[in-house]
């Protein structure tokens, strides 16, 4: 699967020229313009096909909206706070980060905030450069000995703990994700937060920047940790409470901070950089040489990797989509798709409760792509173009409920699809041969040679005495486009048609017939001859 319209990518943050160059090499167009305002941001995304940032450029829901080509947004860094995610889903943007390319610079740097804390080495070096000698005012503390607690064990976590632990400090933490085995296995016992507030000497916060994780210290942890706590934020502006690490600073509660991010950036209130006991960076965590050649190079070939249908890595909303590039799982995912289309054609309607099922050992983890494939077939054709990046949402949005459920137990050893609107008698059955996805049942009805959905499908009901009905259908399916054209005013006819003209659907009063052009009209009439019912 290709992104063969992926032509003209923007880059509106300063990025490492690796980033430019790989993207030119790929064949892709570049537009380099850091800096620009809210307003020329608006008027260059117009005719982008994606958009690399760092976090200086806020992707906003309007910024996607002006976007009417935008397929991709590249976060060259860890998160993704800068970016509308959910607007860019519902839009069908894919957005990407490069999770590893900061990783080892942001420990580094916590790593050297728990030393500066421990010995007060900037406000010493401060004082030197003042003309003075006080040895005794900074007098400092041993790592050894210590207890760090670290919230959020992901690639950043885990490197600051074994770091650390050089030093010879107790590693305990917390991860909602992480099992407790996978983090012992790096040195670091799990404890539940009301048991790490009490524990630690240092703590240093890796997590996200969620609703669940927004002031996850704040005064009441803060009355729970050991007096003279150390707290260290290298992650995002807003975990820490300012507010409430600024109280417990006066009132020694916390002995000292060291922060590398703000709620807001710069920050305006200066109360907390001004402490004599908080150090303080400018959100330098990924800002080393090697970390930014790593950040521009990783998402410049991510995004090549894309569009030349290569894979997908650094997904944060489409995982259903990276699925597609696979290429056992790429005939399943067309076969979905088209199960849906047909399943909307048959029942004409896109609401109601969809029943997913896959069959077969081979597809016991398949549903998280295929259900996807299969809304984004039913959906085809409305407002809003249903790809595997948005099609769940906007079932959601649709009132369209999909249920997807499993079983090993299958007459197929390749495995079956079967996808079903409760409520009505309508169920499509499919699989694939060899990489052919193929309909192996319709209602009920089961075809004794599998039909081949490679080309357009023509599926009539008739009686078995109407022996003339499937020469009188091939005749109007292979008259000239003009004179289809023509027919579409007859008023024996009614055409739906999607926004992309590619896929349309003849349902003629005297039978129901499914028409997908494209397919070769030897598949269509060998499907209408075996009959369905």
């Amino acid at each position: 699967m290709a992104f063969a319209k992926l032509q003209k990518v923007l880059i509106s943050d300063s990025l490492d020229p690796c980033c430019r160059d790989i993207l030119q090499a790929g064949g892709i167009q570049v537009l380099e313009k850091p800096g620009l305002s809210k307003e020329e941001l608006l008027q260059e995304i117009r005719d982008c096909d994606g958009l690399i940032v760092r976090s200086a450029t806020k992707v906003s829901a309007d910024v996607l909206e002006a976007a009417g080509r935008l397929q991709v947004v590249g976060r060259a860094g860890t998160g993704v706070d800068n970016v509308d995610v959910e607007a860019a889903t519902r839009k069908g943007v894919l957005v990407m980060n490069t999770p590893t390319g900061n990783s080892l610079s942001a420990a580094e740097l916590t790593c050297g905030m728990i030393l500066c804390l421990a010995r007060q080495i900037p406000q010493a070096a401060a004082s030197m450069k003042e003309g003075k000698w006080d040895r005794k005012k900074y007098m400092g503390m041993e790592l050894n000995g210590k207890t760090l607690g670290v919230l959020g064990l992901g690639r950043i976590g885990r490197e600051v703990a074994t770091r650390m632990q050089a030093f010879g400090m107790k590693t305990i933490g917390y991860d909602p994700i992480i099992t407790p085995e996978a983090s012992a296995a790096f040195g670091v016992e799990q404890l539940p937060l009301e048991q790490i507030w009490p524990r630690c000497d240092f703590i240093t916060v890796h997590t996200p920047l969620l609703p669940s994780t927004t002031g996850l210290l704040n005064d009441s942890t803060f009355a729970k940790c050991r007096r003279g706590v150390q707290v260290v934020n290298c992650a995002r502006g807003g975990i820490v409470d300012e507010g409430a690490l600024l109280r417990a600073l006066r009132s020694g509660q916390c002995g000292g901070a060291a922060l590398d991010v703000f709620t807001q950036e710069p920050p305006k209130d200066r109360d907390l950089v001004d402490h004599p006991n908080v150090i303080c960076c400018p959100h330098l965590g990924a800002s080393t040489r090697e970390a930014q050649s790593r950040c521009g190079k990783e998402i410049a070939m991510q995004i090549v990797d894309m569009a030349v249908g290569k894979g997908l890595v650094g997904v944060v909303n489409g995982q259903a989509l990276s699925k597609a590039f696979a290429p056992q799982t790429k005939p399943w995912i067309a076969l979905a798709r088209v199960l849906g289309t047909v399943l909307h054609g048959l029942a004409k309607q896109a609401t109601g409760n969809v029943q997913v099922c896959t069959l077969g050992a081979a597809l016991k983890d398949a549903s998280s792509y295929l259900a996807p494939a299969v809304v984004s077939g039913m959906l085809a054709g409305g407002k809003k173009e249903a790809t595997l990046v948005n099609a769940m949402l906007l079932a959601q949005e649709a009132g369209l409920k999909v249920t997807a459920s499993h079983g090993d137990t299958c007459p197929e050893p390749e495995g079956l699809l079967q996808v079903a609107l409760q409520g009505t008698p309508h169920r499509v059955t499919g699989t694939v041969q060899g990489s052919t996805p193929v309909l192996r049942e319709l209602n009920g009805v089961t075809f004794k040679q599998p039909a081949p959905l490679v080309g357009p499908l023509l599926i009539y009901r008739a009686k078995a005495s109407e022996t003339n009905t499937l020469p009188t259908l091939a005749g109007k399916l292979l008259v000239s486009p003009q004179a289809r054209e023509q027919s579409e005013e007859s008023p024996q006819s009614a055409w739906s048609q999607n926004g992309n003209n590619a896929d349309r659907a003849l349902c003629a009063e005297t039978g129901g017939v499914v028409w997908l052009p494209g397919w070769e009209m030897g598949n269509a009439v060998a499907l209408a001859a075996q009959g369905v019912g």
